[in-house]
């Protein structure tokens, strides 16, 4: 079965309403590199993008509430703790200040609702604001950024598309070989499918390479708004559901050696694309069957997945990478979330 068949529905999202506390997932993207759950409250926040730890970050909001357009100012976040069922809570460090008894108060409130919900992920996705890079048709091509609120959309970032470390570091396909003896000046600069993935999805923008911000409606539509280098004819067009590539990059059009490079990546990608809702349970099967050969891929993430077909042979991709882990020492929990966070003091106590 190809995977290139598959198409997603969008979610509705969530309001963002500061009284309430709310649980939502995001896409981590460019390349797509896993889901990111949240429970936030006000300017509080727990994220996870493996189910089993969690870090709370606090915001001090006091300082841009009387700016305008004041959420696309960036305050520095600090972290409140680390928390994971069989470690418990360890507590980032403590500033004797009225600013910071208040982020204490909605750190606490945010702790109070992981307890009583760390079991319920995965949360529903509900970044539907998807910036797309466009290929020379001006239809969507691959995804390159999505959000939760719209008021969060960035019109000032590279519209460059990659393959990602992980890719370069472990994609292979077959199909490279025969890409090479077609065009020798490309196999003799190209190190790896990886690279020539990125190299060449680019090239399908075009000399002057546009992205276009959607809307996702609840049937899977878009409503285009801006974009970044995008002609103003194009905002504000509807495009119906099955322009958008279900797994966030184009599978159809390219020559039969090209959809066989996208179609391997697809393959090398199911770990990850396991993480997404929707999939009908024939097609999750066979995804979950090119993600067995990436035990370690799936034991960081597992926990996550809305739905397991095949249990044994999930759970033996896990008994496989826990032989495999050995003696290893495991990483550390402030290493989960290395960068999606500016933290002040990198080391905290107890």
């Amino acid at each position: 079965m190809s995977l290139s068949t598959i198409v997603l529905e969008a979610e509705v999202p969530a309001s963002r309403t500061m009284k309430n506390v709310q649980y939502y997932a995001q896409r981590l993207l460019n390349p797509f590199r896993g889901t990111l759950h949240t429970i936030a409250y006000a300017s509080a926040e727990a994220v996870t993008t493996d189910g089993v730890h969690w870090d709370i970050y606090v915001r001090n909001d006091e300082l841009v509430k009387d700016l305008e357009n004041s959420n696309k100012v960036q305050t520095s976040d600090i972290r409140y703790g680390s928390w994971s069922k069989d470690k418990g809570l360890k507590r980032g460090p403590v500033f004797p200040s009225e600013d910071f008894k208040r982020m204490e108060e909605m750190g606490a409130v945010v702790y109070e609702h992981l307890l009583d919900a760390y079991q319920q992920v995965p949360f529903p996705l509900r970044d539907v604001y998807e910036l797309w890079l466009l290929d020379t048709s001006q239809l969507p091509l691959v995804l390159m950024d999505s959000t939760v609120f719209g008021e969060d959309m960035d019109f000032n970032q590279s519209i460059d598309w990659r393959a990602g470390l992980a890719c370069r570091g472990s994609f292979s396909a077959d199909v490279m070989q025969q890409i090479a003896l077609e065009n020798n000046a490309v196999a003799k600069e190209v190190v790896c499918a990886g690279d020539y993935l990125t190299q060449y999805i680019n090239k399908l923008g075009g000399d002057k390479p546009a992205a276009q911000w959607f809307h996702r409606q609840s049937d899977g539509d878009g409503l285009g708004v801006q974009g970044i280098n995008l002609p103003s004819v194009l905002e504000g067009r509807h495009l119906a559901a099955q322009e958008f590539p279900g797994f966030m990059l184009k599978s159809q059009g390219h020559d039969e050696l090209h959809s066989l490079l996208i179609e391997a990546f697809f393959q090398w990608q199911a770990p990850w694309l396991l993480l997404l809702p929707d999939l009908e349970r024939k097609h999750r099967q066979v995804l979950e069957q090119y993600a067995r050969v990436q035990a370690l891929v799936i034991d960081r993430q597992f926990a996550l997945y809305p739905e397991i077909i095949d249990e044994a042979l999930i759970k033996a991709a896990r008994v496989e990478a826990m032989l495999r882990k050995g003696q290893q020492e495991e990483k550390s929990e402030e290493d989960i979330m290395s960068t999606f966070y500016i933290e002040l003091h990198p080391s905290p106590t107890e």
